[in-house]
């Protein structure tokens, strides 16, 4: 599996690909993404959007749901089979089980169409941003003290949870002393829970860190994300506390 590449610096270096198979929104948005100084690709069906993934390496995609040969959320799992970069869904109705099917196969997040252009555009910058997420930034978020094994730090750049080991700098976790293949979502969230272990944080704290949803997010994002973390650092590590979130053990 490739892993996101570098986030470029600025929207104008950014390149992306567009799946959706409705010509005139297909032409519509990527009118509207380059007059943001995006450059963007492409494709009307999901296997051609397959085909051009793997020739372009965009640094973020963008897919419909509903696509002809492969659907939306087909592609996405073939997506994410070969590399971790950022995918933000489309669903034309908003549909909870459309939402939930994405976010389950690898999305990092979604919105419903027709969609605001500020809207869109904000949330295609904070999942590029989550890929540049800087390691100096990260060590802040994680604190400071602790021992080794107690869920506190092992030196000033890893910290330790039983069998789990965050490297701040180096942007690496593993498991068991076995790297673990996290997306940049799915990472900037780790990095939250190791920043205050034991401490509950709300579905829309996350929302808000992670995701940068300063609008009316839709805290099904953070559950799902939640489930895949656990599927991979452990399904004990990420503890509910009904009614108010989440919090990852010490």
């Amino acid at each position: 599996m490739r892993s996101a590449r570098p986030s470029p610096a600025t929207a104008a270096e950014a390149r992306l690909l567009l799946v959706e198979d409705d010509e005139v929104i297909r032409n519509t948005v990527r009118m509207l993404l380059e007059r943001y100084g995006f450059t963007v690709s492409t494709a009307g069906d999901g296997l051609t959007g397959l085909e051009m993934f793997r020739e372009t390496d965009p640094d973020l995609l963008l897919l419909d749901v509903m696509l002809p040969d492969l659907d939306g959320i087909g592609l996405c799992r073939r997506v994410r089979e070969l590399s971790l970069a950022p995918i933000l869904m489309m669903s034309a109705r908003g549909d909870a089980l459309d939402v939930v099917a994405g976010l389950e196969a690898g999305a990092d997040d979604y919105v419903v169409k027709p969609c605001e252009s500020a809207v869109l555009v904000a949330r295609i910058r904070s999942l590029l941003r989550r890929v540049s997420f800087s390691p100096a930034a990260a060590g802040r978020t994680a604190g400071t003290g602790g021992r080794a094994g107690d869920g506190g730090r092992v030196d000033s750049a890893v910290l330790a949870f039983g069998d789990l080991t965050v490297d701040t700098r180096g942007m690496e976790v593993r498991r068991a002393g076995q790297v673990v293949a996290l997306t940049p979502t799915e990472l900037r969230m780790l990095l939250e829970f190791a920043g205050s272990p034991g401490v509950v944080l709300e579905r829309r704290t996350l929302l808000s860190r992670v995701w940068d949803h300063a609008w009316h997010g839709d805290t099904r994002v953070v559950d799902l994300h939640v489930q895949r973390l656990r599927a991979k650092i452990g399904a004990d590590r990420i503890e509910t506390v009904r009614g108010f979130g989440y919090k990852l053990r010490r």
